[in-house]
């Protein structure tokens, strides 16, 4: 897990302690998280195509991406009109236009790879072991781990307005979220350039919200189960 554009489970490597990141490592930073999440997005495309979901394992897999195709297909077709229209108006300077239509074509693969991502990464819930986890993410953008022990609640919740505060995070499909997690004890995740943030409370959009909070909360009531301290023994006789 890595690096994009709004949150990520995984912060990149960071300066010693009481050492100042300088404006060269920052930028270098910066280009290493850039390339790490357009590598992610281009390798989705192969996932997408072999059928081969990532990081779900033992878990169950819950898709958010079915509202944003729609859009997706939009920007394709606007990126393949540009390169169109740009064919036209460079067509007497060749070398200009070899540039331009590789940048297009470069364009229109990042834009597959953003919806190949939400189709291969979906959100996942595994509650096969003791450290159980719920797993909320966003293409390729945000991957958050977040163990069940440290969910006080769970609602299904249709939000589309969304202000940014210390100690949310907010991962809206298509402007809006449907489920909102409470947690007990924060957890921290790491923005696009490696800075941590912690969070106690996080939105985000599930396809099937109904049957994601049921499984949530029916994984909530097991690992309660499993971790709720055994009863004294009685008196011995």
């Amino acid at each position: 897990m890595s690096a994009a554009a709004d949150t990520v489970t995984t912060a990149g490597s960071t300066p010693a302690a009481g050492v100042p990141a300088t404006g060269a490592v920052r930028t270098l930073r910066t280009v290493r998280h850039l390339f790490a999440h357009e590598v992610r997005l281009l390798a989705s495309i192969g996932r997408w195509v072999a059928r081969r979901p990532h990081g779900i394992g033992r878990g169950r897999a819950f898709s958010y991406g079915r509202g944003q195709g729609a859009m997706m297909f939009g920007f394709g077709f606007v990126s393949v009109l540009e390169s169109v229209c740009m064919a036209v108006l460079l067509r007497n300077h060749p070398t200009v236009h070899r540039v331009v239509f590789a940048l297009d074509v470069y364009t229109l693969l990042l834009i597959v790879g953003m919806h190949a991502a939400s189709v291969t990464r979906p959100h996942v819930l595994d509650d096969t072991e003791d450290e159980a986890f719920l797993r909320v993410r966003r293409a390729a953008h945000v991957d958050v781990r977040i163990p069940l022990a440290a969910i006080a609640s769970v609602r299904r919740e249709l939000v589309t307005t969304h202000e940014k505060r210390d100690g949310r995070l907010d991962l809206a499909i298509g402007a809006q979220t449907t489920i909102t997690l409470e947690l007990s004890s924060p957890v921290r995740h790491f923005t696009f350039l490696g800075r941590p943030k912690d969070v106690t409370l996080i939105r985000f959009h599930a396809d099937e919200p109904e049957a994601l909070v049921r499984e949530i909360r029916t994984a909530l009531e097991l690992t309660r189960e499993r971790t709720a301290p055994s009863p004294s023994p009685g008196r011995p006789v």
